[in-house]
């Protein structure tokens, strides 16, 4: 099983590039995207011919902003938007139930607009962290996959120092993977690569950045450790653009 998430940063907009068709040749199982930017009706028809069926798209309540869609080659057995942790129903999350499995893509809020956005962001993080262990306790094995809007160790991003002050890369947000991973959850680039350097998933747009790789990984795949025995690949699709993100991806024997 091969899952994919992606940030399109609007996919309305990459859908005017033709940016989504790489996914007939990669042909994932399970397509997350994050930052739709659109509500259902918006969504462009016929994206790419790889069949996946089963579509569900959580838009934020705001137009032209934030929201998550998920694409499946299964049917789940169950789907929730989760709206006790995206507080401000800003699509921020769709998750998806497969016999013992629960998929959760997220696109996690960003904190630099503001300090009080930033509490906000720090809030969800907690509240989703006590939900995974919901699930857990309950038997679940878990798969967290989205734009999670922070850097986690200085071989994440290329200019650490210069940003030690900024969001996405303040000690606080940075904890809070410390506690995810304290917690039983994998980073599963990191658990299948180790400390490979200059692999990013977010350039900005300014100053050709992508084009010299001055970039940030903030898109992850953390499963439940005890997934670890089932995971095959994880993998940076950074050849793939039409966004500021690209896609990230796991394969896993299940």
């Amino acid at each position: 099983m091969t899952i994919i998430s992606w940030n399109v940063n609007g996919i309305r907009a990459v859908a005017n590039k033709n940016a989504l068709q790489w996914i007939d040749e990669h042909e994932p199982d399970i397509l997350c995207l994050q930052e739709i930017k659109a509500l259902p009706e918006q969504i462009p028809d016929k994206l790419f011919t790889h069949e996946m069926p089963y579509t569900y798209i959580n838009s934020a309540e705001k137009k032209g902003y934030s929201g998550t869609m998920i694409f499946s080659a299964i049917e789940p057995d169950a789907v929730s938007t989760c709206p006790w942790i995206d507080h401000a129903r800003e699509g921020r999350i769709i998750e998806q139930h497969y016999e013992d499995i629960v998929l959760l893509g997220v696109y996690f809020p960003n904190g630099q607009k503001d300090e009080e956005r930033l509490h906000y962001k720090l809030k969800f993080y907690d509240d989703f962290l006590a939900h995974c262990e919901q699930l857990r306790h309950e038997g679940k094995s878990i798969i967290i996959c989205g734009d999670v809007n922070t850097a986690h160790t200085e071989i994440d991003l290329t200019h650490p120092k210069a940003n030690a002050n900024t969001s996405g890369f303040l000690p606080i947000e940075r904890i809070w993977i410390d506690k995810l991973i304290a917690h039983g959850y994998v980073d599963t680039f990191r658990y299948v690569h180790g400390d490979v350097r200059e692999r990013y998933s977010w350039w900005s747009y300014r100053a050709g950045a992508r084009a010299k790789n001055i970039g940030w990984r903030i898109d992850y795949f953390f499963i439940s450790d005890d997934l670890c025995e089932y995971l095959e690949d994880a993998f940076i699709l950074d050849d793939i653009t039409g966004s500021d993100h690209c896609p990230v991806g796991i394969s896993l024997s299940l």
